[in-house]
């Protein structure tokens, strides 16, 4: 690997509930050790996104440093922008996530995609902040990872699926940026994968498509206006266009990877 190129461990979770609670120890093991190569940022190294799967609500958590400066998505999403996004809101995520544990810390042994697949595992008077505040958290971090100022090309196989199932990547594209704009108030765009198919669907606040078993995310817009209002105001298309310029296609052949080998192993 060349020194232009550094390894990132990308979030890995299987794509259903099912298949998520029938992986042996060793199988998880296999797929949170997976790398990816990365283009290095010129700041300092970024952290990996975390291994949610082997991660439970103990915390205490913290804010994953960027993998690219505040300044290097311009012009399509801006500094100021980044900066309040990333220091600000998912920080505000991450506070209230630790606040919530450190006061309730019987809920600390659970399992985070255990919890975000079976919210009602969750104690219902702290369902709600769990539910926006770990939701936020986690649809955050796949956030910035699918984010790049030095994106790729799809892998082939990628580009096939994506065919197969929306006839074209700019087909898939306005599925997703549709998806987005009819998204009433806050929430996400995502492209779920179930057993490989690919679909797209949206989700309110911050909830993620696993919350409901719409699938594994492996590409996820977030529509809230503090992600767009300060460059974009009001003109959230124009967002949704721009953001297809900083996609990182490697964090989505990974994720989608990840999903194929989930729905492939053998459930108990």
């Amino acid at each position: 690997m060349s020194g232009a190129e550094k390894e990132v461990v990308v979030m890995t979770v299987p794509s259903t509930r099912r298949a998520f609670f029938g992986f042996a120890a060793g199988t998880i093991g296999a797929l949170v050790a997976t790398r990816v190569p990365v283009i290095a940022a010129p700041v300092r190294p970024a952290s990996s996104a975390r291994s949610f799967a082997q991660e439970t609500l103990a915390g205490p958590f913290t804010l994953p440093l960027l993998d690219y400066a505040t300044s290097a998505l311009e012009p399509h999403i801006d500094q100021l922008t980044m900066e309040i996004h990333h220091g600000k809101h998912h920080q505000a995520y991450i506070d209230n996530l630790n606040k919530v544990v450190a006061e309730h810390p019987e809920i600390g042994e659970l399992s985070v995609w255990e919890v975000l697949t079976d919210l009602t595992i969750v104690p219902e008077a702290v369902r709600p902040a769990v539910r926006n505040n770990l939701g936020g958290h986690v649809n955050h971090t796949i956030y910035w990872e699918l984010m790049t100022p030095k994106s790729l090309e799809p892998s082939q196989a990628l580009v096939d699926a994506i065919t197969r199932d929306f006839g074209s990547i700019e087909q898939m594209q306005a599925a997703v940026n549709e998806a987005g704009l009819k998204r009433f108030g806050s929430g996400w765009a995502w492209v779920v994968s179930n057993s490989g198919t690919l679909s797209v669907t949206s989700t309110p606040n911050q909830d993620n498509p696993v919350m409901d078993g719409a699938g594994f995310p492996i590409i996820g817009i977030d529509v809230w206006e503090h992600a767009y209002y300060l460059k974009y105001q009001n003109k959230r298309a124009d967002y949704l266009t721009a953001w297809w310029n900083l996609i990182n296609w490697r964090t989505v052949d990974q994720l989608y990877s990840l999903a194929q080998e989930a729905s492939a192993t053998p459930t108990a």
